[in-house]
């Protein structure tokens, strides 16, 4: 490849996502990667499966197993509230790169070594089957997880976690997984239909009194004996190999963009594991950027716009998913000394997980936005739940219309006035106007 194109370390979905969008842009995109070396199971949300499909990932769509639901002991109290696709990672991410290589993007199966800045660009070093490979790149996108290298930059970290997987074999059966909360920590149990069980036991590193390496397996396995929930996963099944242990702790880097590079995925921010979300937090951060990366190749006026954008759209998400596993932690009540909950329940602020909105908080500011695969400035809507602002609703530019009512006010804020406002300045169909007019008003947009 030449110096001038783009290099995609990582094969995950983050990687994975902006490869394909960057590929339907026409940018010259080569991906570096391969499916992860430890075996895991993750649940997902159908979102994310529609997500996935219409990226095009038809190969790595079958790694998932149907709807199961997903239960959960927690404070003492069982729940199925949820439903989620069980999904082996590493199936998953093999088929990753099939999908990847049938849509016609380059992939480059190794590991990367070395990362050197170099004229023009990047240069690598790559370990793959065939040997060491030497590559060049104008720019970079770094999507290798919790794994890739910081870079030296500053990073918000939470509370220090981690987890142990342990895999067990056991006879086929149903699919399906159960969250527990513990006193020191909680366990996240997951059975495939073949016979496959993962357990993983999360705790704080801190407080945990864990044994040495080689006492882990026998612990692992006490551990989930000792709980009742955990029955349907280890009976008749047997531990296989040694248990992995990784980290889970919450971590923000705070440079995410550059000139030539920017993070996305677990590589710019990894969630707790709690939330279930980390495939949808990963695609939540590529997703939109393609545009981030075409416009800083080609629109050099707007790099500092751009680089802006993926910077507070990274810090939005990973504040956002932190506040909702703070709000989980704090639903356990029965440990509330106990070191495990007592440094989650209140990380990462006190702030609402979705902040009051009323009219006068309400207002109309320019705003990045993805636009034709570019991000530019345009108006938008901000509220104190929406602080990057809301710029389109059904394909509608909401800030324009705000503004008219607000200019209107007095009868164009009443139901019948304000519809007519928006049919006659905006060329709305009737019953167009009554939605978005009702919508701004359940938003507490207009009084």
């Amino acid at each position: 490849m030449a110096a001038d194109g783009i290099v995609i370390l990582g094969a995950g979905p983050a990687g994975a996502a902006v490869a394909i969008g960057l590929a339907r842009m026409g940018e010259p995109v080569v991906l570096v990667g391969e499916p992860r070396r430890f075996a895991a199971v993750e649940g997902v949300s159908a979102r994310v499966i529609d997500a996935l499909r219409g990226l095009g990932l038809q190969r790595a769509l079958t790694a998932f197993a149907p709807p199961s639901p997903r239960r959960a002991v927690w404070n003492g109290t069982y729940t199925e509230a949820n439903v989620e696709s069980l999904v082996d990672r590493q199936r998953f991410d093999q088929g990753l790169l099939e999908d990847l290589e049938r849509l016609g993007v380059p992939v480059v199966r190794g590991r990367v070594t070395a990362l050197h800045p170099a004229p023009g660009g990047h240069e690598l070093e790559i370990d793959t089957d065939a040997g060491p490979r030497r590559m060049a790149a104008g720019f970079l996108v770094e999507a290798r997880g919790r794994a890739a290298p910081g870079g030296g930059a500053p990073r918000v970290r939470g509370v220090e976690t981690v987890s142990l997987l342990q895999y067990w074999q056991g006879p086929a059966g149903e699919a399906g997984s159960t969250v527990l909360s513990v006193e020191d920590g909680w366990m996240w149990m997951a059975a495939l239909a073949d016979g496959r069980r993962y357990l993983q036991l999360t705790v704080d590193v801190a407080s945990a009194d864990l044994p040495p390496k080689r006492a882990l397996c026998d612990y692992c396995s006490a551990r989930f004996h000792a709980v009742e929930a955990a029955a349907p996963f280890v009976r008749d099944a047997q531990p296989v190999g040694e248990p992995h242990a990784r980290t889970s702790t919450a971590v923000l880097n705070e440079s995410v963009a550059g000139d030539d590079w920017i993070r996305v995925g677990d590589a710019a921010m990894a969630v707790d594991p709690l939330s279930g979300n980390g495939i949808f937090q990963a695609l939540s951060s590529a997703l939109q950027a393609p545009a981030v990366v075409a416009t800083l190749r080609h629109d050099r006026g707007r790099t500092a716009l751009a680089q802006h954008f993926h910077t507070r759209r990274i810090e939005h998400l990973f504040h956002r998913f932190a506040r909702i596993g703070r709000d989980f932690y704090a639903q356990e009540a029965r440990w509330p000394q106990a070191p495990f909950w007592a440094a989650r329940r209140g990380w990462p602020d006190a702030l609402p997980l979705h902040a009051k909105v009323r009219p006068e908080t309400v207002r109309v500011a320019r705003g990045p936005v993805v636009c034709a695969g570019r991000i530019v400035e345009q108006d938008v809507v901000v509220t104190p739940d929406q602080p990057l602002g809301v710029w389109h609703l059904d394909g509608l530019a909401v800030a324009p219309m705000l503004a008219a009512l607000r200019r209107e006010g007095g009868d164009a804020l009443e139901k019948a006035a304000g519809e007519a406002l928006l049919c006659a300045r905006f060329g709305l169909e009737r019953a167009r106007a009554a939605a978005l007019l009702a919508w701004m008003r359940a938003q507490n947009w207009l009084d």
